[in-house]
């Protein structure tokens, strides 16, 4: 699995921000994507540049699960590859829990010790209206982060 802790170049990455923004247009976006796999998981990655979501990138679920998520191998690496090589950082991971809160579950921080820098976004499908919530995932200790959403276009989509 490839992690974010160092870019390709093999230099480390830049400190992340604690927060992420992002336009209204991406946020749905991830809604949507949450809403169109139902009742199965969804997955992505959002890039970002100083904590300003810059574009959302489905990725398959090869679980096909209401219960659990993994991204397709394949596609998680070129979409890794295509944030990086734009210049743009990974700035979240995104899923969706469509039985539950938006609150990481054991799986989940275990998930995120290989993916350490970015903020977790999941997209609560158990209620009539999606709650999103985001976490930061560090050595098995779980925090909520910011997650601002602004009205207008994608910053830099």
């Amino acid at each position: 699995m490839t992690t974010a802790s160092a870019s390709r170049s093999g230099s480390p990455p830049a400190a992340r921000s604690p927060s992420l923004r992002i336009s209204r247009a991406l946020f749905d976006e991830m809604v949507a994507h949450a809403r169109a796999d139902a009742p199965n998981e969804c997955c992505g990655m959002v890039a970002a540049r100083d904590g300003v979501a810059t574009g959302v990138h489905r990725t398959r679920n090869i679980h096909r699960s209401p219960l659990r998520f993994e991204m397709d191998p394949d596609e998680q690496l070129k979409v890794f590859q295509a944030i990086e090589d734009a210049g743009y950082e990974l700035g979240a991971i995104y899923h969706s829990h469509t039985r539950s809160a938006p609150i990481p579950s054991q799986t989940d921080v275990n998930l995120a010790k290989w993916w350490p820098e970015p903020l977790w976004v999941i997209v609560g499908l158990d209620n009539d209206e999606p709650d999103v919530r985001a976490w930061r995932i560090v050595d098995g200790t779980v925090s909520e982060a910011a997650l601002e959403v602004e009205d207008g276009a994608p910053v830099d989509a």
